[in-house]
C-alpha cells in the first residue's frame, strides 16, 4: 500500500506525552501505532522482560513431555489419554499467556 498522504495533528503537551508513552510501551513506531488505532486496534504493550524466559520455560516443559511420551509409548507405561490431556493443557496455557501479553485488542 502506498502511503503518500500526510496528516498534521495538533496535540497538547499532555496528549503528546501520553501518545509517546503509549508508543514506547508498545515498541511500535508512532506511525504504525496511529495506523493501528485508525483500523480499530489498540496495540498491546511490549511484553515484560521475563515474558521470553517464561515462554522458553513452558516450551522446555513441552519438549520434556514429548520426550517422556515417546519413551512411555515405547514401553506403554503411561495412560495415553492422560498424557494428551496434560500436553493440551500446557499448550492452552502457553497460548493464553502469549495472547494476554502480545495480542492487540479491538476498540
Amino acid at each position: 500500500m502506498e502511503r503518500n498522504r500526510k496528516v498534521t495533528v495538533r496535540l497538547s503537551e499532555a496528549e503528546l506525552a501520553r501518545l509517546r508513552k503509549l508508543v514506547d510501551e508498545s515498541g511500535w513506531s508512532q506511525e504504525a501505532y496511529l495506523r493501528a488505532l485508525i483500523e480499530g486496534v489498540i496495540p498491546a504493550p511490549r511484553p515484560p522482560p521475563d515474558y521470553r524466559a517464561m515462554t522458553r520455560e513452558l516450551r522446555r516443559i513441552g519438549v520434556n513431555l514429548n520426550q517422556i511420551a515417546r519413551r512411555a509409548n515405547a514401553g506403554d507405561v503411561i495412560d495415553d489419554a492422560a498424557y494428551r490431556a496434560c500436553a493440551e493443557e500446557l499448550q492452552a496455557a502457553l497460548r493464553k499467556i502469549v495472547n494476554a501479553v502480545t495480542a492487540p485488542r479491538r476498540l
